[in-house]
């Protein structure tokens, strides 16, 4: 098996990352950063993003985890007073040679720009389009048919783990992911006798999509957000959200259960 590590740039992070190497070489297991088997994300969850954005054109082969130098992380299943137990399971993973894994749904994102050209992201947490200085109006169609136009701040389109990130703070729901489904919230909409909309977080399911038709005279200053990078919006006519075909698998030694994740992050023990 081939890993390779991904790190923060704080120093704990660097050490804990040495001493996953020095196991790792007495273990056999081959560091290749070009095409790994596994990728160790050491760190917090921006770590796992970084990581996770750096391998996306990999996703069908390769297995992640993390292990947190800091507070416990959404994403992660180990701590590093912990270390020691992850070593000993990879290495009896490597014994009995029984990979298993665990694996969530993403976020397909499909831009078109007037000149024709397209865009195509994939998200792990979530998409928002927003614009930070007044409104920006779109329609909002659901497949092929109109199903309201839009005004206000924006809209966040997030998978089901992702569900517990921006789209929490705005009043969406928290969404288990074994459902293979999208949520579109609204950011700060206008509701008026010109401009209505349902001013409730929807649930997509894999089988359809969503398309949003900016107006284009108000698209100065607005951003498409996909997790942690960003796009000017100025010369988008047209996106597209849906659940990827793709998957993220994460190793499964004792992965731990989404409830208890969503517990430990915002309630605590």
């Amino acid at each position: 098996m081939k890993a390779a590590i991904i790190t923060s740039t704080h120093k704990p992070s660097q050490q804990v990352k040495k001493r996953i190497q020095a196991a790792c070489q007495s273990q056999g297991l081959t560091i290749d950063d070009q095409s790994p088997d596994m990728v160790i994300s050491v760190g917090g969850d921006g770590t796992l993003l970084q990581a996770f954005h750096r391998y996306e054109d990999q996703l069908d082969h390769i297995r992640f985890v993390g292990i947190h130098t800091g507070h416990l992380g959404f994403y992660t299943d180990w701590i590093v007073e912990e270390l020691d137990d992850f070593l000993l399971a990879l290495r009896e993973e490597q014994t009995n040679e029984a990979f298993d894994s665990i694996s969530y749904p993403l976020l397909e994102v499909n831009v078109k720009l007037k000149d024709g050209s397209k865009q195509h992201h994939i998200a792990l947490n979530e998409a928002a389009l927003r614009r930070y200085e007044g409104t920006m109006t779109t329609e909002v169609y659901i497949k092929d048919r109109l199903f309201e136009l839009f005004k206000g701040d924006g809209l966040c389109i997030s998978t089901p783990t992702g569900s517990t990130g921006l789209n929490k703070s705005l009043g969406g729901a928290v969404i288990h992911p074994r459902l293979d489904a999208i949520q579109l919230t609204e950011i700060a909409s206008l509701n008026n006798r010109v401009y209505r909309t349902l001013s409730s977080s929807m649930l997509i399911p894999a089988d359809e999509y969503i398309r949003l038709y900016p107006q284009t005279d108000e698209m100065s200053g607005v951003m498409l957000a996909v997790d942690q990078e960003t796009y000017p919006g100025e010369e988008i006519v047209e996106i597209q959200f849906q659940v990827a075909k793709e998957r993220v698998h994460f190793a499964r030694y004792r992965h731990t259960h989404f409830w208890n994740r969503v517990k430990n992050s915002f309630i605590g023990g």
